[in-house]
């Protein structure tokens, strides 16, 4: 392979999910259950409104003392709790919203990086895999200059909004907003959009705290499933308990994880809820949180004590090999398949049914260690590097690499499977060269991802991904090397080739054959005995 290749990242073990979250149904809900849900919802999203209002005004000039002055504000209109979570809401939002504008800063300063250098060559120049070329025709070059100038003014209006701490934030989403322009095409009516838009942006979430009565004292789940919500200071008249809370009619039970919750609600700790409303199903639902302590990693020598099973991430199929301790696939690949088209709900779907197959095949073949790609496509989404190649760029832009990472990850938690991340690094090249052509027989076909996935498996485990390594050097030849300089023949005891003999060249002689050489002298002592003469003494040993 020509030119230099980077430097490998060791494998390491991805470290286990952080936090929990969970959910389930409201179901058994009252017109009233419902009346106060949708007025507490709306009066605490006004609010959450104009906190993040101030909070964008305060630009980079916000600190402690104006988040308590914004909390002192909000307080008589909720509680103390609901404007402490309304706050932490809001910074959060506002903090999102600003590394969004750095990431987008920094995919229009690569833009106009690329557009640059593509300007500055030749036209029809070929470009290579780390760089591109020049443009094909004086055209295309004509209208990549016009785009140029467009993002260099997008990059200065962004770069100074960066700099002045301004952030742009839609409270219930810049999608919806825009959908409201779009109305025939999203096959909605104006009330439809309004009562979307206006569930959106409602506010019904509280924090957990450690100490209070079931982990959370503004929305209160009790062990055996009743819900009750502490009502602001001006909807206190619709209470229906003590304290001015609102008790729900309808009770809830967590199917998933159900025990565990039930453990920290029972023991006080804290549990975070947030409740919200699907108007497309006319349903109601509650997620309940919380953070758990991340556990050790294991070591890697201890993850791949029993092999390792390598994945290699496809558009449309996850390809997987299980192998030994020793680097050597056994059995045969598995192949893994989802469909990524369709709504959001729908993908996730199938990856988690795809990822779910993995795991209790990796769980049936007693495998502890899952090794993945770790990968980043950030660098080579932009539209600028791979400006034609438009199946190309859908296809990276469509792959999930981070959330089938961080999904995996939080699955394989719960079955007692570490992952493990590798380099990425020509492992499909290297893969198809070594191991493709090799696995290959009459009955099995080897993919080109098949045996990327014996590559990735491979480099988790240390070893080379070539399939035999270099011999010693003494090993590769006589001594240390090819000889150099061959002895005449005048030199005595030389090493040269051996003499010709005459007869058949081949041991299988035909029978009328004339043997024209004599037999050799055996070479064994069973055929020196044999061939001896027995000559019989003739003296007679006597005493």
């Amino acid at each position: 392979m020509n030119g230099v290749l980077r430097e490998f990242a060791a494998p390491f073990v991805a470290p286990g999910p952080s936090g929990v979250a969970i959910r389930t149904r409201l179901g058994q809900l009252t017109a009233a259950d419902e009346e106060v849900l949708r007025r507490v919802g709306a009066h605490l999203g006004t609010l959450a409104c104009r906190d993040l209002k101030t909070r964008c005004h305060d630009g980079l000039g916000h600190d402690a003392k104006a988040w308590a002055v914004r909390k002192r504000e909000l307080t008589p209109l909720s509680s103390a709790r609901w404007a402490g979570a309304i706050t932490k809401a809001t910074h959060e939002q506002w903090a999102l919203a600003r590394r969004c504008a750095l990431a987008h800063l920094q995919g229009l300063q690569a833009g106009v990086r690329t557009l640059r250098h593509r300007l500055s060559l030749p036209l029809g120049q070929k470009g290579g895999k780390r760089a591109p070329g020049g443009y094909r025709s004086r055209r295309e070059w004509h209208a990549k200059a016009r785009r140029l100038q467009v993002l260099e003014d997008r990059l200065a209006r962004e770069h100074a909004a960066w700099q002045a701490g301004t952030v742009h934030v839609v409270r219930g989403g810049k999608r919806l907003a825009r959908m409201r322009h779009q109305l025939p095409a999203a096959q909605l009516t104006e009330p439809q959009w309004r009562e979307r838009w206006e569930a959106a942006r409602w506010f019904l979430r509280a924090d957990g705290e450690s100490g209070k009565r079931h982990g959370n004292e503004t929305i209160r789940i009790s062990p055996d499933g009743q819900v009750s919500l502490k009502l602001p200071a001006p909807l206190s008249n619709l209470a229906n308990a003590p304290h001015g809370r609102y008790v729900l009619t309808g009770r809830v039970r967590f199917a998933h994880r159900g025990p565990e919750w039930a453990d920290r609600v029972a023991v006080n700790r804290a549990v975070a809820y947030r409740i919200h409303h699907d108007v497309a199903r006319g349903r109601w639902y509650v997620t309940a949180s919380w953070q758990q302590p991340v556990s050790q990693p294991v070591p890697l020598a201890a993850a791949l004590a029993h092999g390792v099973i390598g994945v290699d991430m496809n558009a449309d199929h996850l390809a997987a090999w299980r192998l030994d301790v020793h680097g050597n696939p056994t059995g045969s690949p598995r192949r893994f398949c989802y469909d990524l088209t369709g709504t959001t709900g729908h993908r996730d779907a199938q990856l988690r049914h795809a990822l779910t197959r993995l795991l209790h095949w990796a769980r049936t073949c007693g495998v502890r260690a899952i090794a993945v790609e770790d990968l980043d496509f950030t660098a080579e989404k932009t539209r600028e590097k791979h400006g034609r190649k438009r199946r190309f760029r859908r296809l990276v832009s469509g792959l999930p690499t981070g959330r089938l990472r961080a999904r995996l990850t939080s699955m394989a938690d719960q079955t007692g499977i570490v992952v493990v991340a590798v380099d990425p690094a020509y492992t499909s090249r290297w893969g198809a060269q070594h191991w493709q052509k090799p696995l290959t027989s009459t009955t099995r076909r080897t993919t080109r991802h098949d045996a990327a996935a014996v590559a990735i498996a491979r480099r988790a485990q240390g070893y080379p991904i070539r399939r035999r390594t270099v011999p010693p050097r003494t090993h590769r030849s006589d001594g240390c090397g090819h000889r150099t300089v061959q002895a005449g023949p005048e030199a005595p005891g030389r090493e040269g080739p051996r003499r010709r003999l005459p007869g058949p060249r081949t041991r299988s002689v035909p029978p009328d054959t004339e043997r024209t050489r004599a037999t050799r002298t055996p070479t064994t002592v069973r055929d020196v005995l044999g061939e001896r003469e027995r000559v019989p003494d003739s003296l007679l040993l006597t005493d």
